[in-house]
């Protein structure tokens, strides 16, 4: 081989050095790019010749070689940002995407996501994340797909209870002898304010999506009044009305009448000593009977909670259910016997003792009238308002009659052999056979790391260790150009020797 070997010796050097630097010229570009990992080059020796001396066979070496560039997937640090959609991995795993339209999947480290103008969520690229779709509980459905926003509104929910929680004030005294019998829906104002002690108003929604108020009406009643069953004291006792606006109430048999707009009516008993709500009735009409007459209204039927329900009509045809919550409930959902009147009020079906008190109940105190609490579970048409993302990948949105529905969670991979992917560019990589296919999983599950939402991952570059290795290079590289001139002026010389 002789002298000339070591020329080609050089040469290896200086190519594995030059790829070296080459690398390290595409991590320091890269410093500043989201997701990016950073590589590193290893070199190895090549075929060596053998030779034969004094002890033997021994071997010259014949230069280097490019044995590998690895990616380094070590964890970059985190940039905080003000953008829902921009989401980092903490741990393992990579984001998974595809081109809008194709099966092919591709895999990154940027999570630099938003939604376009037809609701996918998109990397810079236009690729689409994949994940879940989500039921109203947050659990998977069906298999992995294309994140793509399509509920774009809430849809309404119509009120099914209502919950009041008043106190009322023991010194009141009766304003009129029936609250019923007061209230007249073809007069301009259905009921007077000097008619009733209290009245507490609240929003309801129909299926539509619809508001309207209903009200309820509190009087005391008369201590004196006709009462038949002596298991009440009728100073602890209040009548109460809950109506709506007349002209809300599409309820058939109603129309017209003077009792257009009471939905409900019924009486309720306080505790002499403590103050706390004991019982109550409550009564509701048949719509094929004259709902002016009172004996044609009968005992309310329940709710699975066990409040009383009663029936109101806000669209047409449509019957909407609503039980209400005063702070009681009945723990047999059934009313017991006995007959009882309160003023114009026959109560049929009085309850005795089925009641239990809720964790907050109606009162009766010496002060003021008031609403402690009110609440219903309806609500209109919502707009979606914004868009975030847990650490465990689910996407909820945030609408805006107060709704937040589960949306999709955000798929992510994770490989055998990661240092087998496949570079394309954009950073993305691509699996090949070498890697495996990819394991794909739950944000925070079986390995993967999880989500952290309004941040992205900053390159993993380390620009001190990068200048490092250029210097190490760098030298490495002269060092291999001087065999190449040392090789050329020692052939010179042996070329010199003719002369």
């Amino acid at each position: 081989m002789g002298i000339s070997s070591s020329l080609f010796s050089g040469i290896s050097g200086l190519s594995t050095h030059g790829n070296a630097m080459s690398v390290i010229g595409d991590n320091i570009a890269n410093v500043n790019t989201i997701g990016f990992k950073s590589s590193r080059t290893s070199f190895q020796d090549v075929l060596s010749q053998s030779v034969s001396t004094a002890s033997g066979t021994s071997q010259i070496g014949r230069g280097t070689a490019l044995s590998s560039v690895g990616t380094l997937f070590q964890q970059g640090s985190f940039e905080s940002t003000s953008n829902a959609t921009d989401l980092a991995i903490g741990g393992n795993g990579f984001f998974i995407v595809s081109p809008q339209g194709s099966e092919t999947q591709y895999y990154t480290r940027a999570g630099e996501f938003r939604f376009d103008a037809n609701g996918n969520f998109v990397n810079a690229a236009g690729y689409v994340a994949m994940g879940w779709a989500l039921d109203e509980n947050g659990t998977d459905q069906g298999t992995l797909t294309e994140i793509r926003l399509n509920a774009f509104t809430s849809p309404p929910e119509a009120t099914e209870e209502i919950t009041a929680i008043t106190n009322l004030n023991t010194a009141d005294v009766s304003n009129t002898a029936s609250l019923f019998g007061a209230w007249d829906a073809t007069a301009a104002e259905p009921i007077g304010d000097a008619s009733y002690s209290y009245q507490t108003s609240i929003r309801v929604y129909d299926s539509l999506g619809n508001s309207h108020d209903i009200s309820i009406i509190y009087d005391k009643i008369d201590a004196a009044s006709e009462y038949n069953d002596g298991t009440v004291d009728l100073d602890n006792t209040w009548e109460y009305i809950v109506v709506c606006n007349p002209a809300d109430d599409e309820r058939t048999g109603f129309a017209g009448t003077s009792a257009q707009g009471v939905l409900m009516r019924g009486t309720m008993t306080y505790n002499s000593s403590s103050g706390a709500l004991d019982s109550l009735t409550a009564f509701v009409c048949d719509p094929a009977a004259d709902p002016t007459v009172a004996a044609n209204w009968t005992a309310a039927g329940w709710s699975a909670n066990g409040y009383p329900q009663c029936t109101a009509s806000f669209v047409a045809g449509v019957d909407q259910i609503i039980a209400l919550e005063f702070g009681v409930r009945s723990t047999t959902g059934a009313w017991a016997s006995g007959a009882a009147n309160v003023g114009a009020i026959a109560a049929d079906g009085l309850p005795a003792s089925n009641w239990e008190p809720q964790a907050l109940t109606s009162t009766q105190y010496a002060s003021s009238s008031t609403t402690v609490y009110q609440t219903q579970d309806g609500y209109g048409t919502g707009f979606l308002e914004n868009i975030s993302v847990g650490t465990d990948g689910i996407m909820v949105g945030h609408y805006s009659n107060g709704q937040i529905l589960h949306l999709y969670r955000v798929g992510l991979a994770k490989f055998n052999n990661e240092q087998a992917l496949n570079k394309v560019g954009g950073n993305l990589w691509a699996a090949t056979r070498a890697s495996g296919d990819a394991i794909t999983g739950h944000p925070g599950e079986n390995g993967l790391g999880s989500i952290a939402p309004n941040s992205l991952e900053q390159s993993n570059v380390d620009i001190a260790s990068e200048f490092v290795k250029m210097i190490t290079t760098q030298r490495g590289f002269q060092a291999n150009s001087r065999i190449i001139t040392t090789t050329d002026d020692m052939l010179q010389e042996l070329i010199n020797l003719k002369r």
